[in-house]
């Protein structure tokens, strides 16, 4: 009898996502996390990631609130479907649910969220006066490391048009759910996510002139969210710096999370008959 050969299993590679696809590090760097290869992100790929996220912002703004939701709805069915990926990177059941049903949240906030943080205002003289809420426009966001972390600081930033840049902690979650993103409708560069080192992407990003807002959700060390929030000034970039102390993501968010990326325009028209 002839022996049958042994099979090497074929390993994955956690590469970067941006634009849509799946490229290497332009430097072809790479670190090891739990047994996987991971790449590491460059100062150029954090600013590849940020050109992706503006060519991508202004079609996604311009996007029905409801074809938003139906893509933020379509996310949380492809991550209800590829459950067991998640499991086998130990993510609970009860993080997971909070996680779909995290994402099923904000999909329904997308055509509402403009009658709650709008409206019509009283003024005198024969005008309309109407305050509409717009997207900021490219997040950049230094995630948490878990998947609930994720969901929660990724979903309210672009359910309302923005696109963004994410720094993830964990990277075989996150690259996971930029699989998810891949197979959910979501378009190429609306979300980007880079992983390696924090302290060596993040102050790019936070000193981008095509940045418009940073999230620091994820940051862990007084120090440097000092430095980043410190570096977004010079652009006077809007920084999100929760309270000190952890986040409970598995607390009702409610909608700050939503409008604190998100500009209010007034318009101003003349009543016709």
């Amino acid at each position: 009898m002839v022996a049958e050969p042994t099979r090497l299993t074929v390993r994955k590679t956690y590469k970067l996502y941006i634009g849509g696809k799946f490229p290497r590090s332009e430097s072809g760097r790479t670190f090891v996390a739990d047994g996987d290869n991971v790449a590491l992100a460059s100062r150029k790929d954090a600013r590849d990631a940020v050109v992706a996220a503006r060519a991508a912002q202004g079609g996604w703004a311009g996007a029905t609130a409801y074809n938003r939701g139906q893509v933020l709805y379509r996310v949380a069915e492809m991550l209800e479907a590829r459950r067991a990926e998640f499991v086998a990177l130990g993510v609970s059941d009860t993080e997971l649910n909070a996680a779909v049903d995290r994402w099923v949240w904000y999909a329904g906030w997308s055509d509402k969220i403009a009658q709650v943080a709008g409206g019509a205002n009283p003024v005198a003289g024969p005008f309309f006066n109407i305050s509409a809420p717009e997207p900021t426009g490219v997040v950049a966001v230094v995630a948490p490391a878990t998947l609930l972390g994720l969901v929660s600081v990724i979903a309210p930033a672009i359910v309302t048009g923005n696109t963004a840049v994410v720094l993830a902690a964990d990277p075989q979650i996150a690259i996971t759910l930029a699989e998810v993103f891949a197979t959910s409708d979501v378009p190429g560069g609306v979300v980007n996510i880079l992983t390696g080192r924090y302290a060596e992407t993040a102050p790019w990003l936070a000193a981008h002139a095509d940045v418009n807002a940073l999230d620091l959700t994820g940051v862990e060390h007084p120090e440097l969210a000092a430095e980043l929030e410190r570096a977004a000034a010079g652009t006077l970039k809007r920084v999100i710096r929760p309270a000190t102390g952890a986040v409970d993501f598995f607390a009702d968010p409610g909608l700050q999370p939503i409008t604190a990326l998100l500009e209010t325009k007034t318009v101003w028209h003349p009543k016709g008959y």
